[in-house]
């Protein structure tokens, strides 16, 4: 059976500066054996061990869908002592970020689609902190279920977390900031951190809240601009293992 994607699929074709920053700086993208297809890898795949990955022991740090990088690479700038892996699909993306290193040695990219990789790739109790920054909104009724955010899926972060990680998400549409909150607080062992606070005077919900102030650690990026110039709302959301 088709498995339901979380994305749209973009091209992967690369060309001049792009094409030279994919081979020059291969050692920054995580080789894995793929199964079906390019975004995907093999169903029995090991967990990848980190501390090889990384030729280091430390803290590690998670961005689903990071785009051209900017966000994951001025995180990695401004807190060396941390690893950063990105799931991303695009490869042109990728290779964008890749252009872009300038020296950092603290950061991977792994083209492959985390709904189906994640549970293959990263083990129980391996991430301290996971972004999921203005994921596709997939606004349709009918296309709900492509979301990313689901309680199958929130169940799964809860356990690459260590307890006491955090999973730091940010929308730019209202009914799927809803719809985050609610999945959250779904998942036994997720706590949100911030339930009862900040209520959205437009949530069908009422007062109930649960949204975050604007993580300081995340930048205004490509996506989030296009949002608050569209006249769109910005709400965060903290989820933290207990």
């Amino acid at each position: 059976m088709a498995r339901t994607k979380s994305f749209t699929r973009r091209g992967r074709s690369l060309e001049g500066a792009l094409a030279r920053a994919w081979e020059e700086s291969g050692d920054f993208i995580v080789p894995v054996r793929r199964g079906e297809g390019y975004t995907t890898v093999a169903e029995d795949h090991e967990p990848l061990d980190f501390e090889a990955l990384f030729g280091r022991k430390a803290p590690l740090v998670v961005e689903i869908g990071s785009g051209t990088g900017d966000q994951i690479l001025t995180a990695a700038r401004k807190n060396p002592q941390n690893n950063y892996l990105a799931f991303e699909v695009w490869v042109p993306g990728i290779a964008k970020a890749l252009n872009k290193l300038d020296g950092l040695t603290n950061v991977r990219f792994v083209e492959a689609d985390v709904a189906q990789a994640g549970p293959l790739l990263l083990s129980p109790s391996s991430v301290s902190e996971l972004w999921t920054f203005f994921p596709d909104p997939w606004r349709k009724s009918r296309h709900h279920k492509r979301r990313l955010v689901q309680t199958e899926f929130a169940t799964q972060v809860a356990t690459w977390l260590v307890p006491g990680g955090r999973w730091r998400l940010a929308t730019d549409w209202n009914d799927y900031a809803w719809w985050m909150r609610d999945v959250i607080e779904s998942v036994p062992v997720l706590r949100n951190e911030y339930a009862g606070q900040n209520p959205d005077l437009d949530d069908p919900a009422g007062n109930r809240g649960g949204f975050a102030p604007r993580y300081d650690g995340r930048i205004m990026t490509t996506f989030e601009n296009k949002g608050l110039q569209a006249g769109r709302t910005v709400h965060d959301l903290v989820a933290v293992r207990d």
